[in-house]
């Protein structure tokens, strides 16, 4: 079982996602919570998920795009860790990516098509990693991070922007797993 990363694994920026995350066993957790996800998103009409609460804020589909986005920067450094990369990994504008991802023009099934397949890989590949290799620690955006701190990054990640979404875009969220 995936133990909770130590607190120095991580940047203290991080803690607002990791601490969302709940006891119990990762993995499970996580599969419950692609099914909630993936199910919320299925049941938004177009015209919904391209609502945005103001001009400059992101559609709700363009979340998804963003949760999505984050997930596959946060694993591919998860896989590089644990492969032994030595090399610090760079940082991303969260904003830049979704400028230009143009996650707004395409289909919300579609966008809900590509996170499930992304969540299968993700999953996969934490499911695969050893303890030791959990455990390695790296540089990425100029901060020492562990590969299991990664992993729980991507699950806070997407429970944040999951209450997001229920706070501010007026839309019923799934219900978080406790």
């Amino acid at each position: 079982m995936l133990q909770r990363p130590a607190e120095n694994e991580y940047d203290a920026y991080y803690n607002r996602y990791i601490s969302l995350v709940p006891d119990g066993n990762f993995l499970d957790l996580l599969g419950v919570q692609t099914h909630e996800t993936r199910d919320f998103f299925e049941k938004l009409s177009e015209e919904r998920a391209n609502y945005r609460y103001a001009p400059d804020k992101w559609r709700i589909k363009e979340i998804l795009g963003h949760i999505m986005d984050s997930e596959r920067v946060f694993a591919y450094r998860a896989l590089c860790i644990a492969r032994g990369e030595q090399q610090p990994l760079p940082g991303f504008d969260q904003n830049d990516y979704a400028r230009t991802a143009n996650y707004d023009s395409i289909p919300i099934a579609k966008v809900v098509q590509h996170y499930t397949a992304l969540r299968v890989s993700t999953f996969l590949l934490m499911e695969q990693l050893s303890d030791e290799a959990m455990g390695r620690m790296g540089v990425a955006s100029q901060k020492p991070i562990s590969v299991r701190a990664l992993a729980y990054i991507i699950a806070g990640h997407e429970r944040h922007h999951m209450k997001v979404i229920t706070e501010r875009y007026g839309e019923r969220a799934v219900p978080l797993v406790n």
